[in-house]
């Protein structure tokens, strides 16, 4: 038997203004399926599918899992990912070099300091 990571499943409020968001956000484009959720693809070799689900349940504490994305510029994404509408966060990380932010909904990821 084998599986395939497929899709990440993600819940929203407003499912079609997050997945339009992390559209931006991430270059991919995106859709509605039959079932109304929206749908990211990536390009290929880029990972699973997004999902975004409308749920009714209010984010309420820290995510259990979250994203961690390294760009090219730390200090250059994190300006245009503000610029984008997401914010800032402190949950207790301190002082590290990666920046957590959240999206519209609350959802913490991570922007790591650019490799050498």
């Amino acid at each position: 038997m084998t599986l395939v990571f497929d899709e990440i499943c993600i819940d929203a409020h407003d499912a079609r203004a997050l997945g339009q968001w992390w559209s931006r956000v991430l270059g991919w484009p995106h859709a509605v399926n039959e079932d109304g959720d929206v749908e990211l693809t990536p390009p290929p070799g880029a990972g699973p599918k997004w999902l975004f689900l409308d749920v009714p349940d209010d984010k309420v504490v820290k995510n259990r899992i979250h994203f961690d994305f390294r760009p090219d510029d730390q200090q250059a994404e994190v300006d245009r990912l503000i610029g984008l509408g997401a914010r800032h966060v402190d949950i207790g990380q301190g002082d590290e070099s990666w920046v957590v932010l959240a999206d519209p909904e609350g959802n913490e990821f991570c922007i790591l300091a650019a490799q050498d």
